[in-house]
């Protein structure tokens, strides 16, 4: 829509029909002059103005803005902080086992054991202990070197048990079988190693003193040994 203004003079002349008086001081400008300066100020404030923007919907909505008016600052919302808990997770502590103690007979200084398996005796019946004495000579040890365990009083050990409290170098198993220590098969009255560890199977200390042919084999083996 074009500006409703006009400052053509005969049109102006339609609306304006009482006498004009001039004023003392604008002598010097004429009718149509006075009207187009008053209407040139006009159109300079209704310009000036802001204008609010209308509604879509109701375009009269539009008004023009005072001088006078203002705008209220716009604060933003203030978020308020969030402590968020943390939780540390409790591991219940790891219960390690309690080192196996043993009753041996003997001091061990040479780090030799001698396991027999006897659940009636403390060692073997007496022929079983004299077969005993005759092997620990035949090799020169003393009480003081090996350390006498029997394995009735402790089934269920494995080697590696053994070797964590005596850390044998040699182990004579008398009735005990490689299967109960936990160890692959090995055949009996001959040295095998087991790691760095010397290890001689053979049957229990009874048996073995009723059987000719173990005896031979394991005294074969003693002589091997060079203690």
């Amino acid at each position: 829509m074009g500006s409703e203004l006009t400052t053509n003079g005969d049109a102006l002349r339609l609306f304006f029909t009482d006498d004009i008086y001039l004023i003392k001081g604008e002598e010097g400008f004429s009718t149509e002059e006075v009207l187009k300066s008053d209407l040139q100020k006009v159109s300079e404030v209704i310009t000036a103005a802001p204008v609010v923007a209308a509604d879509s919907e109701n375009p009269e909505s539009a008004v023009p803005r005072t001088a006078a008016a203002t705008v209220a600052p716009v604060t933003a919302p203030v978020i308020p902080s969030v402590t968020i808990p943390i939780t540390i997770p409790h591991f219940p502590a790891i219960e390690r086992p309690a080192a196996l103690s043993f009753k041996f007979l003997g001091q061990n200084k040479k780090k030799i054991l001698i396991l027999v398996n006897d659940a009636d005796h403390e060692v073997s019946d007496e022929a079983g202990r004299e077969l005993l004495r005759k092997i620990v000579k035949s090799i020169n040890l003393t009480a003081s070197d090996f350390a006498l365990l029997n394995y009735a009083k402790y089934p269920k050990t494995s080697f590696a048990d053994l070797q964590q409290h005596f850390s044998s170098v040699l182990v004579f198993a008398f009735g005990v079988s490689a299967g109960d220590l936990k160890l692959p098969s090995h055949p009996e009255n001959k040295i095998v190693m087991e790691g760095d560890v010397r290890v001689i199977f053979s049957g229990e200390l009874r048996k073995l003193e009723q059987d000719p042919n173990g005896k031979k084999t394991l005294w074969g083996s003693l002589k091997q040994l060079r203690l």
